[in-house]
């Protein structure tokens, strides 16, 4: 199942999406049910939303593939590297991605991201994927000048805008075949199957919520693969997740 998060006459709701209509939905289906209104709005007429907002945090892992810590210049990690992305960072399909006037060198980075659906606290890697309500794509922007003259990447990760999320979340999704792509203005940059992540998505969660706390709501990016690099004002930047669609972004400089 697919859901979107849509604005439509100045409200903002949840929809299944239903080859070209959504389905409306009585309210946020990770809290309220999957109950619909009887309502069908064609997807043209509405903006699609950042399909969540964290309640909390957004949880990322770096340096997740070995051919992009690699090209980072350093071996990957043995245990998952976690930071986190504030939720002002978070938004949707077509918004556009600010480079802030603190940074001359910011880059793309597309990622599969989990979307936490319950209270998740030392939780086993064997029952984690249980407390996933579904999947979505990410562009995990970052300022990569900050990153590296800050020596930790808080500001570099964490600029408005700097976390991309949609178009919708898919409840029923199988890592297993699926592909990772991510273009800037059409040319192909990254492109790898998401079975490279070093840390599956039920070790990250397990890694986790062992330190803190996941919440529903709260969204975990799984790392990048190789091919990131820089964008500029006028770009467009999409990444393609096989059955999860694309998540397409315009950049600007503020």
């Amino acid at each position: 199942m697919r859901i979107a998060r849509f604005s439509h006459h100045d409200a903002i709701r949840y929809g299944i999406v239903d080859d070209t209509d959504l389905v409306v939905l009585a309210g946020d289906p990770m809290f309220a049910g999957f109950d619909t209104t009887g309502e069908r709005v064609p997807i043209g007429d509405v903006t699609l939303l950042a399909p969540v907002i964290p309640r909390s945090k957004v949880v990322c892992v770096g340096k997740n593939y070995h051919d992009h810590a690699a090209e980072m210049g350093g071996e990957a990690p043995t245990e998952p590297l976690l930071f986190l992305k504030p939720n002002t960072a978070v938004i949707g399909p077509g918004d556009a991605i600010v480079r802030p006037p603190q940074s001359h060198d910011t880059h793309f980075e597309g990622e599969l991201a989990a979307v936490i659906g319950r209270i998740a606290k030392n939780v086993p890697t064997g029952d984690a994927l249980a407390y996933v309500f579904g999947y979505t794509i990410a562009n995990d922007v970052t300022a990569r000048d900050l990153q590296r003259s800050d020596g930790q990447w808080s500001r570099a990760k964490g600029f408005d805008t700097f976390c991309p999320l949609g178009p919708a979340i898919e409840t029923e999704f199988d890592v297993d075949g699926a592909r990772l792509q991510t273009r800037r203005n059409g040319e192909v940059k990254q492109d790898a199957p998401l079975t490279d992540m070093i840390h599956s998505v039920a070790d990250i969660i397990a890694y986790a919520s062992a330190a803190f706390t996941l919440l529903p709501g709260d969204v975990i990016l799984t790392g990048t693969p190789a091919g990131v690099g820089p964008f500029d004002a006028g770009d467009t930047l999409e990444v393609e997740i096989t059955g999860l669609g694309t998540l397409r972004n315009p950049a600007r400089d503020a």
